[in-house]
């Protein structure tokens, strides 16, 4: 079977493997328990966790037993890394909460049965009723402050204070990586590349304490062509929750990714055989959005369903051709007739200063009516009839009202 490591660099994942030779060879040689740590900080996983997933996926059909850890404990204290300020507090509530709601969307990704059947565990379980000074006494005695000082994950944090609540997060997921080594054999972290230094710390952990190898790899982060990260919308975080992002909307933007992004994408973000993203993104002209079509549609599936995928492409499409009775419909209250307002209500804008230079920029129309001052009304007849909105050439949707 072709070794892991080579899927993972083909398809642009691998960003940094610490003893790389050593990990490329155990690989190769036999099932290795790996995991990634997820902080349940919101009650929906993001983009961002998508493409950490879809790493693991592959991992587990090439044989390996993927250990997904949800940050029950460590969400507590919050993760410094990327941060310019302090994560805000949450209560133990709040916490399992958002524990609860990932395990359920944790589970449409992997398969729980056989030899290499995913698990899913909690930190909390063994970092809620610690003992802190024995924790300081046999874990704290093997870090350098020193050298925690030098980690990346710290610079930025250090430049506005760095709290020492912070400053245990390291302690705290190198000890995960060693708990798990104990409990289960797991060698190997993975995760996003700001977590180089954490991970680090928890392979240097096991190695002192346990005298055995440990093993950290990092992907690359889901960044545009521009090297911004993607999965930003007007509304925020793309979401994997369907109530928090649809999965037309989703779909939406994975449709209109820039040109110079959808090889990247196709290969990071489906199991497309790596032959037909090549022929999908020969051509760089207009047929290009073929290539657009399929990836939006091949992660919609992954995330929501094929059914959803199905039906977000039949809306898509339709909405681009005019034809009203399949596309997607959005309710707006009785009495709401001011187009301000119904951009508003609709989430087409996000404020009513940013719907007033929507139209300001001519970029809204009703039907095919362009909207052309700031106080237009939709008429009574459409508000009875029901009718499309339009924002600019990518947003086309059915507005009726709520009786």
């Amino acid at each position: 079977m072709k070794n892991v490591m080579d899927t993972l660099r083909e398809r642009g994942f691998v960003k940094q493997v610490v003893f790389e030779e050593d990990l490329y060879k155990l690989l190769g040689e036999k099932s290795v328990p790996f995991y990634i740590g997820f902080d349940p900080t919101a009650d929906s996983l993001h983009v961002g966790h998508y493409l950490a997933m879809m790493a693991m996926a592959h991992m587990q059909r090439a044989g390996h037993k993927p250990i997904v850890l949800i940050g029950g404990g460590t969400a507590m204290i919050g993760d410094p890394s990327g941060r310019t300020d302090m994560r805000q507090m949450m209560t133990k509530e709040t916490v399992q909460a958002n524990v609860d709601a990932i395990k359920k969307q944790m589970e449409r990704f992997f398969t729980f049965e056989g030899d290499n059947g995913a698990m899913i565990v909690n930190n909390a379980d063994w970092l809620w009723d610690l003992n802190y000074i024995d924790f300081i006494r046999d874990i704290g005695s093997m870090f350098s402050v020193n050298k925690m000082l030098t980690a990346e994950c710290f610079k930025t944090r250090m430049e506005k204070g760095l709290s020492f609540l912070e400053f245990n997060y390291m302690l705290m997921q190198g000890y995960d990586f060693l708990v798990l080594f104990q409990k289960y054999g797991c060698c190997l972290e993975c995760g996003g590349d700001d977590q180089w230094s954490n991970m680090l710390a928890g392979a240097d952990l096991i190695r002192r304490k346990e005298r055995k190898d440990a093993f950290a790899m990092t992907f690359q982060l889901l960044t545009t062509s521009e090297g911004k990260k993607m999965g930003k919308t007007q509304a925020g975080a793309l979401w994997l929750d369907r109530n928090k992002t649809t999965p037309y909307e989703f779909y939406q933007y994975w449709r209109n990714v820039n040109d110079d992004d959808v090889e990247k994408c196709l290969k990071l973000l489906t199991f497309l055989p790596l032959e037909e993203i090549e022929e999908l993104v020969r051509y760089k002209d207009e047929r290009i959005n073929k290539a657009k079509e399929r990836l939006a549609f091949e992660v919609t599936k992954i995330v929501h369903g094929e059914k959803d995928a199905l039906e977000s492409q039949t809306q898509a499409k339709a909405a681009f051709s005019g034809d009203s009775s399949n596309m997607p419909t959005v309710s707006i209250p009785e009495g709401v007739n001011s187009v301000v307002d119904i951009l508003v209500s609709t989430k087409v804008a996000q404020s009513k200063s940013e719907a007033k230079r929507l139209i300001m920029d001519k970029a809204v129309s009703i039907n095919e009516r362009k909207v052309v001052a700031i106080d237009e009304v939709v008429t009574a007849n459409e508000i009875s009839e029901g009718f499309v909105l339009h924002k600019g050439k990518k947003v086309h949707i059915k507005v009726t009202v709520a009786r």
